[in-house]
Protein backbone atom coordinates (compact mmCIF):
# COMPACT_ATOMS: atom_id res chain seq x y z
CA UNK A 1 0.00 0.00 0.00
CA UNK A 2 1.30 3.43 -0.87
CA UNK A 3 0.52 6.75 0.71
CA UNK A 4 -2.29 8.43 -1.16
CA UNK A 5 -5.29 10.71 -1.05
CA UNK A 6 -8.26 8.39 -1.31
CA UNK A 7 -10.11 8.32 -4.61
CA UNK A 8 -10.90 4.61 -4.52
CA UNK A 9 -14.50 3.97 -5.57
CA UNK A 10 -15.86 0.55 -4.51
CA UNK A 11 -17.93 -1.60 -6.82
CA UNK A 12 -21.58 -0.58 -6.94
CA UNK A 13 -23.31 2.77 -6.63
CA UNK A 14 -22.26 4.55 -3.41
CA UNK A 15 -24.90 5.39 -0.85
CA UNK A 16 -22.67 8.19 0.40
CA UNK A 17 -19.97 9.98 -1.58
CA UNK A 18 -17.67 12.56 -0.02
CA UNK A 19 -15.33 14.44 -2.34
CA UNK A 20 -12.59 16.81 -1.17
CA UNK A 21 -14.18 17.19 2.25
CA UNK A 22 -12.47 19.53 4.70
CA UNK A 23 -13.26 20.46 8.31
CA UNK A 24 -12.37 23.62 10.18
CA UNK A 25 -12.79 25.40 13.47
CA UNK A 26 -12.86 29.12 12.80
CA UNK A 27 -9.91 29.85 10.54
CA UNK A 28 -8.09 26.64 11.42
CA UNK A 29 -8.47 23.78 8.92
CA UNK A 30 -8.02 20.40 10.60
CA UNK A 31 -9.07 18.06 7.77
CA UNK A 32 -8.17 18.64 4.12
CA UNK A 33 -9.52 17.19 0.88
CA UNK A 34 -10.69 13.77 2.05
CA UNK A 35 -12.59 11.64 -0.45
CA UNK A 36 -14.64 8.60 0.60
CA UNK A 37 -17.28 6.46 -1.09
CA UNK A 38 -19.32 3.79 0.69
CA UNK A 39 -21.69 1.32 -1.00
CA UNK A 40 -24.68 -0.52 0.51
CA UNK A 41 -23.70 -3.12 3.08
CA UNK A 42 -20.15 -1.82 3.44
CA UNK A 43 -18.23 -0.40 6.39
CA UNK A 44 -15.16 1.77 5.96
CA UNK A 45 -12.97 2.40 9.00
CA UNK A 46 -11.30 5.78 9.49
CA UNK A 47 -8.21 5.15 11.61
CA UNK A 48 -5.63 7.43 13.16
CA UNK A 49 -4.07 8.59 16.38
CA UNK A 50 -5.59 11.21 18.69
CA UNK A 51 -5.69 14.53 16.89
CA UNK A 52 -5.53 13.00 13.41
CA UNK A 53 -8.89 14.53 12.48
CA UNK A 54 -11.20 11.50 12.64
CA UNK A 55 -13.99 13.11 14.69
CA UNK A 56 -13.70 16.37 12.77
CA UNK A 57 -14.08 14.52 9.46
CA UNK A 58 -17.16 12.70 10.69
CA UNK A 59 -18.59 15.94 12.05
CA UNK A 60 -18.06 17.67 8.71
CA UNK A 61 -19.87 14.84 6.91
CA UNK A 62 -22.74 14.93 9.43
CA UNK A 63 -22.94 18.72 9.42
CA UNK A 64 -21.98 19.26 13.07
CA UNK A 65 -18.56 20.73 12.18
CA UNK A 66 -17.96 23.50 9.64
CA UNK A 67 -16.42 22.30 6.43
CA UNK A 68 -16.43 22.24 2.67
CA UNK A 69 -16.48 19.73 -0.17
CA UNK A 70 -19.16 17.75 -1.97
CA UNK A 71 -21.30 15.27 -0.02
CA UNK A 72 -23.99 13.15 -1.65
CA UNK A 73 -26.43 10.74 -0.05
CA UNK A 74 -28.19 8.51 -2.57
CA UNK A 75 -27.15 10.92 -5.32
CA UNK A 76 -28.52 14.03 -3.58
CA UNK A 77 -26.10 16.79 -2.66
CA UNK A 78 -26.39 17.62 1.03
CA UNK A 79 -23.28 19.65 1.85
CA UNK A 80 -25.38 22.83 2.08
CA UNK A 81 -27.83 21.17 4.49
CA UNK A 82 -27.69 21.68 8.27
CA UNK A 83 -27.18 18.55 10.35
CA UNK A 84 -30.89 17.91 11.00
CA UNK A 85 -31.69 18.01 7.29
CA UNK A 86 -28.84 15.61 6.54
CA UNK A 87 -30.42 13.31 9.11
CA UNK A 88 -33.76 13.56 7.30
CA UNK A 89 -31.90 12.71 4.08
CA UNK A 90 -30.80 9.38 5.54
CA UNK A 91 -27.70 9.95 7.69
CA UNK A 92 -27.45 9.03 11.38
CA UNK A 93 -24.48 9.86 13.62
CA UNK A 94 -23.55 8.14 16.88
CA UNK A 95 -21.16 10.67 18.45
CA UNK A 96 -18.04 9.87 20.44
CA UNK A 97 -19.16 11.28 23.77
CA UNK A 98 -20.85 8.84 26.11
CA UNK A 99 -24.34 9.16 27.55
CA UNK A 100 -25.90 9.85 24.16
CA UNK A 101 -29.20 8.74 25.66
CA UNK A 102 -31.98 10.35 27.66
CA UNK A 103 -30.94 9.20 31.13
CA UNK A 104 -34.18 10.14 32.89
CA UNK A 105 -36.28 8.06 30.50
CA UNK A 106 -36.64 4.28 30.29
CA UNK A 107 -35.02 2.17 27.62
CA UNK A 108 -38.38 1.72 25.91
CA UNK A 109 -39.10 5.45 26.00
CA UNK A 110 -35.71 6.17 24.42
CA UNK A 111 -36.33 3.69 21.62
CA UNK A 112 -39.86 5.00 21.03
CA UNK A 113 -38.45 8.52 20.85
CA UNK A 114 -36.01 7.43 18.16
CA UNK A 115 -38.86 5.90 16.17
CA UNK A 116 -41.17 8.89 16.40
CA UNK A 117 -40.52 10.21 12.87
CA UNK A 118 -41.13 6.89 11.15
CA UNK A 119 -44.58 6.22 9.69
CA UNK A 120 -46.72 4.33 12.17
CA UNK A 121 -46.85 1.37 9.79
CA UNK A 122 -43.05 0.94 10.02
CA UNK A 123 -42.40 1.52 13.71
CA UNK A 124 -43.24 -1.94 15.05
CA UNK A 125 -41.01 -3.74 12.54
CA UNK A 126 -38.10 -1.39 13.23
CA UNK A 127 -38.59 -1.76 17.00
CA UNK A 128 -38.53 -5.54 16.61
CA UNK A 129 -35.33 -5.32 14.58
CA UNK A 130 -33.66 -3.19 17.24
CA UNK A 131 -34.67 -5.61 19.98
CA UNK A 132 -33.28 -8.53 17.95
CA UNK A 133 -30.08 -6.58 17.43
CA UNK A 134 -29.65 -5.92 21.17
CA UNK A 135 -31.57 -8.52 23.22
CA UNK A 136 -30.32 -7.04 26.50
CA UNK A 137 -32.30 -3.88 25.74
CA UNK A 138 -35.44 -5.96 25.27
CA UNK A 139 -34.86 -7.46 28.70
CA UNK A 140 -34.29 -4.03 30.24
CA UNK A 141 -37.04 -2.02 28.53
CA UNK A 142 -38.43 -0.77 31.85
CA UNK A 143 -35.03 0.22 33.26
CA UNK A 144 -33.92 3.83 33.41
CA UNK A 145 -31.40 4.58 30.66
CA UNK A 146 -29.15 6.28 33.19
CA UNK A 147 -28.84 3.01 35.10
CA UNK A 148 -27.44 1.04 32.17
CA UNK A 149 -23.81 0.03 31.88
CA UNK A 150 -21.56 1.88 29.46
CA UNK A 151 -21.90 -0.88 26.88
CA UNK A 152 -25.68 -0.98 27.23
CA UNK A 153 -25.87 2.80 26.85
CA UNK A 154 -23.84 2.54 23.65
CA UNK A 155 -26.28 -0.07 22.35
CA UNK A 156 -29.15 2.26 23.23
CA UNK A 157 -27.44 5.19 21.50
CA UNK A 158 -27.11 3.08 18.35
CA UNK A 159 -30.77 2.10 18.70
CA UNK A 160 -31.77 5.77 18.85
CA UNK A 161 -29.78 6.44 15.68
CA UNK A 162 -31.51 3.50 13.99
CA UNK A 163 -34.92 4.94 14.72
CA UNK A 164 -35.13 6.79 11.41
CA UNK A 165 -34.17 3.69 9.37
CA UNK A 166 -31.12 5.54 8.00
CA UNK A 167 -29.26 4.67 4.81
CA UNK A 168 -25.91 5.78 6.26
CA UNK A 169 -24.64 5.38 9.82
CA UNK A 170 -21.55 7.07 11.21
CA UNK A 171 -19.95 5.77 14.41
CA UNK A 172 -17.35 7.85 16.24
CA UNK A 173 -15.11 5.69 18.49
CA UNK A 174 -17.92 3.30 19.51
CA UNK A 175 -15.61 1.01 21.52
CA UNK A 176 -13.93 3.76 23.53
CA UNK A 177 -14.05 2.99 27.24
CA UNK A 178 -16.06 -0.19 26.82
CA UNK A 179 -15.25 -3.63 28.18
CA UNK A 180 -13.98 -6.10 25.54
CA UNK A 181 -17.00 -8.30 26.27
CA UNK A 182 -19.16 -5.73 24.46
CA UNK A 183 -17.11 -5.96 21.26
CA UNK A 184 -18.75 -9.22 20.17
CA UNK A 185 -22.20 -7.65 20.49
CA UNK A 186 -21.15 -4.64 18.42
CA UNK A 187 -19.55 -6.88 15.80
CA UNK A 188 -22.76 -8.91 15.52
CA UNK A 189 -24.82 -5.70 15.24
CA UNK A 190 -22.60 -4.29 12.50
CA UNK A 191 -22.86 -7.56 10.58
CA UNK A 192 -26.66 -7.44 10.80
CA UNK A 193 -26.69 -3.82 9.64
CA UNK A 194 -24.51 -4.75 6.65
CA UNK A 195 -27.00 -7.44 5.73
CA UNK A 196 -29.68 -4.76 5.76
CA UNK A 197 -27.67 -2.78 3.21
CA UNK A 198 -26.57 0.11 5.42
CA UNK A 199 -23.48 2.05 4.44
CA UNK A 200 -21.33 2.72 7.50
CA UNK A 201 -18.34 4.87 8.43
CA UNK A 202 -16.49 3.93 11.60
CA UNK A 203 -13.87 6.13 13.28
CA UNK A 204 -11.65 4.03 15.54
CA UNK A 205 -8.34 3.85 17.34
CA UNK A 206 -8.93 0.19 18.20
CA UNK A 207 -7.29 -1.42 15.15
CA UNK A 208 -8.01 -5.05 16.16
CA UNK A 209 -11.72 -4.26 16.44
CA UNK A 210 -11.69 -2.38 13.13
CA UNK A 211 -10.05 -5.42 11.53
CA UNK A 212 -13.03 -7.51 12.68
CA UNK A 213 -15.72 -5.28 11.16
CA UNK A 214 -14.29 -3.09 8.38
CA UNK A 215 -14.39 -3.96 4.69
CA UNK A 216 -11.97 -1.15 3.86
CA UNK A 217 -9.99 1.42 5.81
CA UNK A 218 -8.27 4.76 5.48
CA UNK A 219 -5.70 6.19 7.86
CA UNK A 220 -5.68 9.89 8.67
CA UNK A 221 -2.60 11.80 9.73
CA UNK A 222 -2.74 15.55 10.33
CA UNK A 223 -6.14 15.68 8.63
CA UNK A 224 -5.18 13.94 5.40
CA UNK A 225 -5.43 10.37 4.15
CA UNK A 226 -1.99 8.75 4.15
CA UNK A 227 -2.98 5.14 3.54
CA UNK A 228 -5.96 3.05 2.55
CA UNK A 229 -6.70 -0.58 1.76
CA UNK A 230 -8.93 -3.60 2.34
CA UNK A 231 -9.85 -4.56 5.87
CA UNK A 232 -7.78 -7.71 5.57
CA UNK A 233 -4.63 -5.56 5.56
CA UNK A 234 -5.35 -4.65 9.17
CA UNK A 235 -4.24 -8.15 10.14
CA UNK A 236 -0.68 -6.76 10.27
CA UNK A 237 -0.95 -4.30 13.19
CA UNK A 238 2.81 -3.62 13.22
CA UNK A 239 2.63 -2.20 9.71
CA UNK A 240 -0.36 -0.03 10.60
CA UNK A 241 1.31 1.09 13.84
CA UNK A 242 4.17 2.59 11.83
CA UNK A 243 1.70 4.98 10.22
CA UNK A 244 0.12 5.84 13.58
CA UNK A 245 3.57 6.69 14.92
CA UNK A 246 4.38 8.83 11.91
CA UNK A 247 7.35 6.84 10.66
CA UNK A 248 5.91 6.36 7.16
Amino acid sequence: MNMMSSNLVPAGRPVISCANVSARYGRITVVSNVTLHVVPGEMIAVLGANGAGKSSLLGSIAGTVSGSGRIEINGRQVESYPSHKRAISGLSLVPEQRRNVFAAMTVKENIDLGLRLLPLSEREAQRDFIMELFPILKERQAAGAGMLSGGEQQMLAISLALGRKPDVMIFDEPTQGLAPAVFDTLQHAFSALKQRGLAMILAEQNVPFAARVADRFVILSQGSIVREGPGSDLANPEDIAEVFLGSK
